[in-house]
């Protein structure tokens, strides 16, 4: 199994703290971000991780972890990014932010899917995102599940909670045959200058899944229940329930 960590961004709503250091690179509780995760992934026997920074990317330079660039993160988002490193997608892999710090159960549930593109979702994210933001309902994004348990929608503003049935995290899993879907949706997108009526360089990680949706292929939904923190500003940092949730996942390798 491989692992794509996409570390590029600036995290320009943790400043102070990424003046000098991308945002994977900052610590809570005492432990960076990317350190926090990469423990987790070792615990689970994987070791072949791929990283593409961009932002103070020469603070990313850790043993046995290769590193790829994205020479222009300050222009481009996360699917961007992850093409940097199209040449390291020749076999099953996981992809995840660089933001966020998840158990390792939450990330067996992810290695057990057999299916070709899978998704973690938090079923208990309501909770967590009302701590998070005033305003969390403006802060969501829909997330909307068939009965068989694909995702049918994924990435809108929703218009009310009903229209959000689980949290997308940012870490999922492809197969072979889910990457072959995904490089298919993306080079087409690079032909005709568009995804989900964004450019190339400005979509979404969610743009690209619910095209991948939208051309009939299936996006399984792993469901998982809190166990995982996000990290976008200085209050997530300092949140009661953050330092809970890593030193349990800490706890817990």
């Amino acid at each position: 199994m491989k692992v794509i960590l996409l570390v590029a961004g600036e995290g320009k709503r943790l400043r102070p703290y990424t003046l000098d250091k991308p945002k994977c690179m900052v610590k809570i509780d005492g432990i960076s971000l990317i350190d926090r995760q990469l423990s987790v992934l070792r615990s689970e026997g994987i070791d072949d991780i791929v990283m593409i920074g961009g932002y103070k990317s020469e603070a990313l330079k850790i043993e046995g972890i290769r590193l790829k660039l994205n020479s222009k993160y300050y222009e481009t988002n996360m699917v961007w990014t992850l093409f940097c490193a199209e040449d390291e997608m020749d076999r099953e892999v996981i992809v995840s932010y660089g933001d966020i710090v998840y158990s390792r159960e939450v990330l067996r549930e992810l290695l057990q899917s057999t299916s070709d593109i899978s998704i973690t979702i938090d079923k208990e994210w309501e909770s967590y995102w009302r701590m998070r933001n005033e305003d969390f309902l403006n802060d969501a994004e829909t997330l909307k599940l068939l009965k068989n348990g694909n995702i049918s929608e994924i990435g809108k503003k929703p218009r009310s909670l009903d229209e959000i049935e689980g949290q997308y995290m940012g870490l999922m899993k492809f197969s072979v045959r889910g990457i072959k879907h995904i490089k298919e949706i993306f080079h087409n997108a690079l032909d005709s200058g568009e995804l989900l009526g964004k450019s190339v360089k400005n979509a979404y990680m969610t743009d690209l899944l619910q095209a991948v949706i939208n051309s009939g292929k299936m996006v399984k939904a792993v469901p998982v229940y809190g166990d995982w923190i996000e990290v976008d500003t200085v209050d997530d940092l300092e949140l009661s329930i953050s330092l809970e949730r890593v030193r349990h996942i800490n706890y817990n390798l």
